[in-house]
């Protein structure tokens, strides 16, 4: 490859993959696994709701050799910074939070001294409003962890009978208000809406709650049957077409009458600078590292001698996905992918992630992120604007209303 990139210029984070789970959820692709425990476990005490936090009865020594191999695996990527800071992190799964306190506080020990983090650094993390699968609040404020994202997905009892969850609509109240008592100045909310027989009325409600809950940022995204869950061998009733546009239509409307504005296609923020930055940095094509089983990572990779064996060019790479594999892997980095993102699909992979935030993209980002000219795409643009899908004003390309309907014909353009 025989690109030029000024690396300095694209923001780099950091992903960390926590693969547990208490109980996979029905709908649920992502790579995450239930506890490796027994019957006496913090498994069966959240299915139970029967004991507290002091009860837990999972094993510290499973924990401890997860965290070394994340210790390992970050060591293993420090040549891949290339003289920038670190933006943002965020923890992902499974559910991070069920990993104990004195974990993440090696964890982020270690992070901090091997790490060039900013000033202003964005933690995130995913945790679940079960009052067993997290510790206090505060205390991830001590660790460093300043920013929450709540998997609530529906404030119905029923609704999250139906899609497996394990905590109730009372927990989720409690829960962010407890995580905003503690201290946390940004808390999001994840809701789903089109669940299985989900009326007009529910979907509302469900947003109304989020925002008397106190979120500062709801993401806001359809269900969708995805392969290998238990609900694509078993789909529920869902709403049909009619009554999900109906429900994206009102729902679109009564988050903008709450304050709340649609800075990505399934993300609504009350204060800009409530927007995730990490996510941010995702869509307009940024650099991240990851670390944990399962995680995937983006690098431009444009010093000579990182990796004698790649050429200088833009690379997505990824981990081993099982965790018993991830922690006994032998040599780092625990790699099974560094490939090369083809010059040819640079475009469609820079427009797929750009063309979701509503503000769109400077051309010239395109430049800084690709290496690649915005001539090459000028004819692409003009045509989605002729009609009437793209706007182009001052070399920022912006979709249309009409373009964020039909965004997945937008992108193909690109392809």
């Amino acid at each position: 490859m025989s690109l030029s990139i000024n690396v300095s210029k694209i923001p780099l984070a950091l992903y960390i993959h926590i693969p547990w789970c208490v109980k996979k959820c029905p709908y649920c692709d992502f790579n995450s696994h239930t506890l490796p425990v027994d019957d006496s476990s913090l498994s069966s005490q959240i299915a139970s709701q029967a004991a507290t936090a002091d009860n837990k009865a999972l094993t510290d020594d499973h924990f401890t050799v997860y965290v070394e191999a994340l210790i390992e695996d970050i060591n293993s990527q420090l040549p891949l910074i290339q003289g920038r800071e670190i933006t943002s992190i965020f923890i992902g799964g499974g559910t991070p939070s069920l990993l104990p306190i004195k974990q993440y506080q090696r964890l982020f020990d270690h992070l901090k001294s091997v790490l060039p983090l900013a000033s202003d650094l964005e933690v995130t993390m995913e945790a679940n409003p079960g009052t067993l699968e997290h510790a206090p609040f505060e205390e991830y404020l001590k660790v460093g962890i300043n920013r929450l994202s709540m998997g609530v997905q529906s404030f119905s009892d029923t609704k999250l009978e139906s899609l497996g969850r394990i905590h109730n609509a009372n927990q989720a109240q409690l829960a962010t208000q407890a995580a905003k008592k503690a201290g946390f100045k940004r808390v999001n909310i994840d809701l789903m809406h089109g669940l299985p027989n989900q009326t007009l009325a529910e979907a509302l409600y469900d947003i109304e709650q989020a925002h008397q809950a106190g979120a500062t940022h709801i993401s806001w995204y359809q269900l969708t049957i995805e392969p290998n869950t238990v609900f694509y061998r078993n789909t529920p009733v869902l709403p049909d077409d009619n009554d999900l546009a109906d429900i994206e239509e009102q729902g679109s409307a009564l988050l903008t009458q709450l304050g709340y504005k649609n800075y990505e296609v399934s993300a609504w923020v009350g204060d800009q600078d409530d927007q995730c930055r990490h996510n941010v940095n995702y869509w307009q094509f940024g650099d991240y590292l990851a670390i944990g089983a399962g995680a995937h990572g983006k690098i431009t990779l444009m010093e000579e001698g990182i990796y004698p064996e790649f050429e200088r060019g833009i690379y997505r790479f990824s981990k081993t996905r099982l965790p018993k594999d991830y922690m006994n892997y032998e040599g780092f980095p625990k790699v099974v992918g560094f490939s090369p993102i083809a010059d040819e699909d640079l475009s469609g992979e820079f427009m797929m992630n750009a063309l979701r935030l509503s503000c769109g993209v400077p051309l010239d980002l395109y430049n800084d992120r690709t290496g690649l000219s915005a001539a090459e795409i000028t004819p692409i643009i003009e045509r989605l604007q002729q009609q009437g899908l793209l706007v182009n004003k001052a070399d920022l390309i912006q979709p249309t209303a009409l373009g964020r309907r039909y965004l997945n014909q937008v992108l193909q353009a690109f392809l």
